[in-house]
């Protein structure tokens, strides 16, 4: 380990190191460079690097406030789309056995489906997303209208809102009670436990990593509550008609870019301040991580490590939040 790295382990701070649970992985994303671990069926851990687009030299539209927010969404799904598919890739490589190669007809058809791939997985995400946090929760609120008169929009508003948490809680829920998606949260809470362990300046080791907390305030569990919760308020000030589902529904998807850009910024803060008003902010979205994350064993957490400790800038300041 260098100087400067040793260095970055004396104090507690704010890093700017992200990352996400893949298949029987996880993912980190550092200032310039990113890496994945995955557990192999084998038993080792196969970890991939590869440079962060654009590094250190952020684009500006990824530094204005409220604006950067939509960018770095839309930048975290893809990567985290090519993340799960490459690590889906290498568990079905590995059980079938890298013996036989490749041929040229087959590596050809590999590098131009990917993107296509890809693409058809985020639109169906996205259309799933429509369905169960814009379509669904709208058609229920105009259902309860029409028993209860006399609504106003913000009680309108304020119940649709609440739907959709409830919607978000209850499929969260479900999926946990699933064996393969139960492990990935384990790695969830192997990635958070790493990050943090990290930020408090203790050496990246298995028996220090278990010590720290699986909650983190910079979560993508956390971000989604809050585009759910300040949809509630935007929708309200921009008065988005009740009177059509589908106009109501393409009005929404227009604001969407308003609500990811406040939310970002909202928990870009409760991320990098430690007070009474983040810890207010930051409470709804850490009980839901209680689903999202499991405590991770020993092996889960070496591949936080790996994947963590390969994203560790040399200069220690590079990396504060």
């Amino acid at each position: 380990m260098s100087k400067s790295k040793e260095a970055a382990s004396t104090e507690k701070f704010k890093s700017k190191i992200g990352g996400q649970a893949v298949i029987e992985g996880v993912m980190m994303r550092g200032i310039d460079k990113a890496a994945m671990a995955c557990r192999l069926p084998s038993g080792e851990i196969d970890l991939e690097e590869w440079p962060v687009k654009g590094g250190k030299n952020t684009p500006i539209y990824k530094k204005i406030p409220f604006v950067r927010g939509i960018f770095v969404f839309i930048t975290s799904m893809v990567e985290g789309y090519k993340c799960l598919s490459r690590s889906a890739d290498k568990q079905m490589k590995a059980e079938e056995g890298d013996d036989e190669e490749p041929s040229k007809l087959e590596k050809a058809l590999g590098d131009k489906l990917t993107p296509i791939v890809t693409t058809i997985s985020i639109i169906l995400g996205l259309g799933l997303a429509i369905a169960l946090f814009m379509l669904l929760p709208s058609g229920i609120s105009k259902l309860i209208d029409k028993f209860i008169v006399g609504l106003s929009p913000v009680a309108k508003n304020i119940i649709e809102g609440v739907l959709k948490i409830a919607i978000f809680i209850g499929y969260t829920s479900l999926t946990a009670l699933m064996k393969d998606i139960r492990r990935t949260y384990e790695y969830h809470g192997a990635e958070h436990k790493t990050i943090t362990c990290y930020e408090h300046g203790d050496e990246l080791t298995v028996e220090n990593v278990k010590k720290h907390c699986r909650f983190h305030p910079r979560c993508g569990t956390s971000f989604i509550f809050l585009v759910l919760f300040i949809s509630i308020f935007v929708n309200t000030v921009f008065q988005v008609s009740w009177g059509n589902l589908l106009i109501r529904t393409l009005i929404k998807i227009a604001l969407l870019p308003v609500v990811m850009g406040i939310s970002y910024e909202i928990i870009r803060i409760a991320g990098k301040y430690d007070n009474i008003a983040t810890k207010i902010v930051s409470a709804p979205g850490l009980w839901i991580q209680r689903i999202t994350t499991r405590e991770p064993d020993g092996e889960e957490i070496e591949c936080a490590i790996k994947a963590l400790s390969a994203c560790i800038p040399d200069d220690p300041e590079e990396d504060r939040l």
